[in-house]
C-alpha cells in the first residue's frame, strides 16, 4: 500500500555566517514532527515558506495530509485585534504562507492535523479569535508554558466523547505544555474537543463530508520522540485518515 505524503508546514529564522557580511535566512523545521510522520507510516514533506499561491496550490495538490507546525505568534490583526503587551514574536511572512496554505488545503479537502501554533492560525481563518496570552483568560489557574524538556508530561486535559481525540486517547490523557496564547472564540463550525483543568481550550475539531481538521494545543511529536505512545497515536490515527 502506498504510503500518505505529508506536508509539514515550516518555520522562517535568519543568522549571521562566519563573515560578518553575510546573513542566511532558513525555512525550518523540528525533527520530531518529520520522525513521528515517517514512524507513524507516512512519508513527510517539509513545505518552504513562499507568498506564490501557485506554488502553493502544487504544493497542496500531491499531498494526502497537512501538518500545521508550531512557532510565533500569529499577527492579532488577522482577527481585528491590535497587538496586546504580552504578545510575543510574529511572523508576517509566515501568517501570510500559512493563511495561503489553509485556503488550498480545504479547497482540496486535505486533512489537517493543526499543532499549536497550528490550532491557532487554522482557527484564525475560520474565523475564530485568541487570547494573546494566556493572562488576559480568566480564570487561568495552571502554568502552561513549562520550561522543564520538551516531552516532559505536565497537565492533564478532559477530552470530549465522540470527537477524533476520544476515539485515539479515551476521555482524558496527561500532555506536554508549551504555550502563552490559546484558542478564545471558537471559529464558526469547529467543536471544542479537549480543555485543561483550568477549563483553556486544548482541541478542536471540525469534521465533516467536506472537512477533516483536528486541532491541538499541545505538542504530540515532542510527545512521540520521548516515547510517549499516546503522541504517536495521534500521528498514526491522522496517518490512517490520510491513506
Amino acid at each position: 500500500m502506498k504510503k500518505p505524503i505529508i506536508g509539514i508546514s515550516s518555520g522562517i529564522s535568519s543568522e549571521m555566517a562566519s563573515s560578518e557580511y553575510f546573513s542566511y535566512t532558513y525555512c525550518r523545521i523540528n525533527m520530531d514532527y518529520t520522525n513521528s510522520v515517517i514512524n507513524a507510516g507516512g512519508i513527510p514533506v517539509i513545505l518552504p515558506i513562499t507568498s506564490d499561491e501557485k506554488v502553493i496550490e502544487e504544493q497542496v495538490k500531491i499531498l494526502d495530509g497537512l501538518i500545521l507546525s508550531g512557532g510565533p505568534d500569529p499577527n492579532p490583526l488577522l482577527f481585528n485585534e491590535e497587538p496586546a503587551e504580552k504578545l510575543g514574536t510574529i511572523s508576517t511572512e509566515r501568517d501570510d504562507f500559512e493563511m495561503k496554505l489553509i485556503n488550498a488545503a480545504n479547497k482540496h479537502k486535505k486533512p489537517i492535523l493543526c499543532i499549536c501554533r497550528g490550532i491557532q492560525i487554522i482557527n484564525i481563518f475560520f474565523g475564530g479569535t485568541l487570547y494573546q496570552d494566556l493572562s488576559y483568560a480568566k480564570g487561568t489557574q495552571l502554568k502552561h508554558s513549562q520550561s522543564t524538556s520538551m516531552g516532559a508530561l505536565t497537565h492533564t486535559i478532559d477530552i470530549e466523547k465522540g470527537s477524533f481525540l476520544y476515539d485515539v486517547l479515551g476521555n482524558k490523557t496527561v500532555t506536554n505544555s508549551y504555550h502563552h496564547q490559546s484558542v478564545n472564540k471558537v471559529a464558526p463550525g469547529f467543536k471544542i474537543t479537549a480543555r485543561s483543568k483550568d477549563n483553556i481550550i486544548e482541541a478542536i475539531e471540525k469534521i465533516d463530508d467536506n472537512n477533516f481538521i483536528v486541532g491541538v494545543q499541545f505538542h504530540p511529536e515532542m510527545m512521540a520522540e520521548s516515547n510517549h505512545e499516546n503522541g504517536l497515536k495521534i500521528f498514526e490515527a491522522f496517518i490512517s485518515v490520510c491513506k
